[in-house]
């Protein structure tokens, strides 16, 4: 049976409160600019099997032990090599995203996935120093202060939050939207074991429109792209409307 979710609606604005969706929830910190005009309530049915699939799909980048999970700064890696154990070591992340590993050196860790970083070892291991070398990489431990960009941004990542941290900032991080983009982002939130979404058109935030939402540790914001065009736009069809904020 679909979870009905009631949300209020106002005129004008990029994104809800969450405290519209339901009682106890909080904001992204962000609210229109633009002066509130009569409201009416929505009622979105959010709890579609296809719709929850979508967004898992979309997050898994941000999910610990997710095959997915990308390595974000100050997460710590088990780094083991079989029956070499002068080069096993466990290693935090730097706020850069590198790590140093012996022999190997500095490389790069973050926005990328434990497996990714295995086959380099590998790769770089058995060229210079080892025959068929065995490297198997595990995340430790996770960090949680941090915000994971996704989609259709020049540089997608996984990026440390230090102070406040804004979606147009969080952009300006990833070096923008690429060329490819639609305008469009969604900011994906879990709370107390809930997931909720908010929608958003980057045009309108920058013009002033819609203010510019605070993001929390956590946060995974995708933009949108043709290259993102199924997901994205069954994800889209699950949103009722651009100034609603929808808990899935």
């Amino acid at each position: 049976m679909a979870v009905i979710v009631g949300c209020g609606l106002v005129s004008g604005c990029g994104v809800s409160s969450l405290n519209d969706v339901a009682p106890g929830a909080q904001s992204l910190g962000s609210t229109s600019n633009a002066p509130a005009q009569d409201s009416k309530p929505l009622t979105v049915a959010t709890a579609d099997p296809t719709v929850r699939a979508t967004a898992a799909s979309l997050t898994a980048v941000a999910q610990p032990g997710n095959a997915a999970y990308k390595i974000g700064p100050f997460d710590v890696l088990d780094v083991s090599v079989f029956k070499v154990p002068e080069l096993s070591k466990t290693v935090q992340v730097s706020d850069a995203g590198t790590v140093n590993l012996p022999l190997v050196g500095e490389m790069t860790a973050g926005g990328r996935t434990a497996r990714e970083v295995e086959q380099e070892l590998t790769k770089t291991l058995g060229e210079k120093y080892l025959q068929q070398p065995q490297v198997t990489v595990l995340v430790k431990e996770y960090n949680s202060q941090r915000v994971t960009l996704e989609g259709a941004v020049k540089k997608p990542g996984v990026f440390p939050i230090q102070g406040r941290l804004t979606l147009l900032q969080a952009l300006a991080t990833a070096q923008g939207l690429d060329p490819s983009a639609d305008s469009t982002v969604i900011i994906f939130r879990d709370e107390g074991g809930k997931r909720s979404a908010a929608r958003f058109d980057v045009s309108e935030v920058r013009s002033g429109d819609v203010a510019d939402p605070q993001l929390q540790a956590g946060d995974v914001v995708v933009a949108g792209s043709s290259a993102l065009k199924e997901a994205w736009n069954n994800f889209l069809r699950a949103l009722p409307i651009a100034s609603a904020f929808a808990l899935l």
